[in-house]
């Protein structure tokens, strides 16, 4: 076996360890979300981005979007966007960003700019 000792596989090991970190990681993320208040404030959208990741072996591809909204206090958060979100928010609409700690909930654009 690939780097075996004392018994069992050293690759499979260090899988196991990174998935559980994983899913840790995404648990406790999901967690302090849950405990944020849902907050809806003014914001501007700042920049926009995309996130590309291609997987050779499975021939599967996927793009993240994200958004950087900035407060009327300057202060700036960006939040991953769904798919359907992405394509109707431009840089510089102004609106309600509605999110809770790091999940975003929705962006009603101010229709009179």
């Amino acid at each position: 076996m690939f780097f075996s000792a004392f018994g069992f596989d050293l690759f499979f090991l260090l899988f196991v360890i990174v998935f559980v970190v994983v899913l840790v990681r995404n648990l406790r993320e999901w967690s302090r979300n849950n405990a944020s208040p849902r907050l809806s404030v003014p914001a501007t959208v700042v920049t926009k981005r995309r996130a590309h990741s291609h997987n050779a072996g499975t021939q599967t591809s996927s793009t993240t979007y994200y958004a950087t909204f900035q407060f009327e206090s300057g202060d700036r958060l960006e939040l991953r966007l769904p798919w359907h979100d992405a394509g109707m928010i431009a840089e510089g609409d102004h609106g309600i960003l509605h999110f809770q700690g790091t999940r975003y909930l929705g962006f009603d654009r101010d229709q009179t700019t």
